[in-house]
């Protein structure tokens, strides 16, 4: 049975002192068609040290390495700003500064080279930090810290640098898996109209709905604060249908999507249809990792793990917003922990963790399917990636 849980919420300030770094990096003029893009990885794992950076070319799929662009620990996962100046990346760590935290660092990009200079580096008020978003408007970074099992915000300032904790949640409960004793903040995004957060919590099996506070950042429970997923399925990430009408929700313990319709002025959230990501006579471990809906809203991606190394294919029906799985491909690698959709929607690029490469893979307008491209990239323990837009 799942046991109570409470959400609490409370405000945090942490002094935390400013770095600067710079690092050297290839000049690359952007060309029309081309776009920045930044891999996260994890440095404690094998040789990476950092955010790399890449020239990616929407018009042929090609992937060409601008080098390494910012030294950091741990960058897990990476998002842009949407004016394309900066980029911030959680540091998954369990300690930071002496206290039992991980940090969220903001960056200024570089257009030319690609590289980043660090603006600054905050905690995040809880351990494991894993994934960061902004909101719609750009004037806050989101948070979901694993480990710590909470969510926090933080304001963009004027130089693009990050504020101390603004709104800060932190999630209680558990649920009936060996790894849901506690709460895990997955994934926080906000909702199409900015107006509502959405956070995925993989230990205590709930997605929780905020309303979003976009002048002063706080996060307050929703007037129907969080859907429930079934015990032991442990939502990890999230994704809003483009047209705002729909959202879908992958859980990585039992590696299925469940599509909701979202109503929009009450920011709730009601379940439609929860289909697997494995076939239906699979029977091995099951680790699904990240999700995305196609800019088109015509179809929508799940990676999984555990040795099965594959991406789900579903078309979606424009009007009920259900799941139909048309295809699975393999990632050509080990440990899809993450993929990214260019920006023109022609190409999908997956980062295969544990063999350390990246494989793009072209997208069929038509079907959705995918298609390796023969692009195979190699980076130590690749975690995150990130376009920059308006190149």
């Amino acid at each position: 049975m799942k046991m109570t849980r409470r959400v609490l919420l409370s405000l945090c300030v942490l002094a935390v002192p400013v770095l600067v770094w710079s690092w050297p990096g290839k000049q690359a003029a952007a060309g029309k068609g081309q776009f920045l893009t930044y891999v996260a990885t994890y440095t404690t794992k094998q040789s990476s040290k950092g955010i790399y950076a890449y020239r990616f070319d929407s018009a042929t799929g090609q992937l060409t390495s601008l080098g390494l662009a910012a030294e950091s620990t741990d960058p897990s996962f990476v998002a842009v700003h949407p004016n394309g100046k900066y980029l911030y990346a959680v540091n998954e760590l369990d300690e930071f500064n002496g206290a039992k935290s991980g940090a969220v660092s903001a960056f200024a990009i570089d257009r030319k080279s690609g590289t980043l200079k660090l603006l600054n580096q905050v905690s995040t008020h809880g351990g494991g930090p894993c994934y960061v978003s902004l909101d719609k408007n750009g004037r806050f970074v989101l948070v979901a810290n694993y480990g710590g099992g909470s969510v926090a915000t933080f304001a963009v300032q004027d130089d693009g640098s990050l504020s101390l904790v603004k709104g800060f949640v932190q999630h209680s409960g558990s649920s009936v898996g060996k790894d849901q004793q506690g709460p895990h903040a997955h994934w926080i995004g906000t909702s199409p109209d900015n107006r509502f957060a959405v956070a995925a919590d993989l230990g205590i099996d709930d997605v929780l709905i905020y309303k979003f506070d976009d002048y002063n950042g706080s996060l307050t429970p929703n007037t129907l604060p969080y859907v429930q997923t079934k015990p032991g399925s442990g939502p990890r990430h999230f994704a809003f249908h483009p047209n705002g009408k729909f959202g879908y929700v992958l859980t990585e313990i039992a590696a299925t999507v469940t599509a909701f319709s979202y109503q929009e002025k009450a920011g709730t959230l009601t379940a439609l249809q929860t289909v697997p990501t494995l076939p239906k006579d699979y029977s091995g471990p099951r680790e699904a990792a990240e999700i995305a809906v196609h800019p088109s809203g015509k179809f929508l991606y799940a990676s999984n793990r555990a040795g099965v190394d594959t991406i789900t294919i579903f078309a979606i029906d424009p009007a009920k917003g259900t799941l139909k799985e048309t295809g699975r491909v393999s990632t050509k690698g080990k440990t899809p922990r993450n993929f990214a959709i260019d920006p023109t929607g022609a190409f999908l690029l997956a980062a295969n963790e544990d063999s350390g490469n990246i494989v793009v893979f072209k997208i069929d307008p038509g079907t959705g399917g995918l298609t390796d491209t023969g692009q195979n990239v190699e980076v130590s323990s690749p975690v995150g990636i990130a376009f920059v837009a308006g190149e």
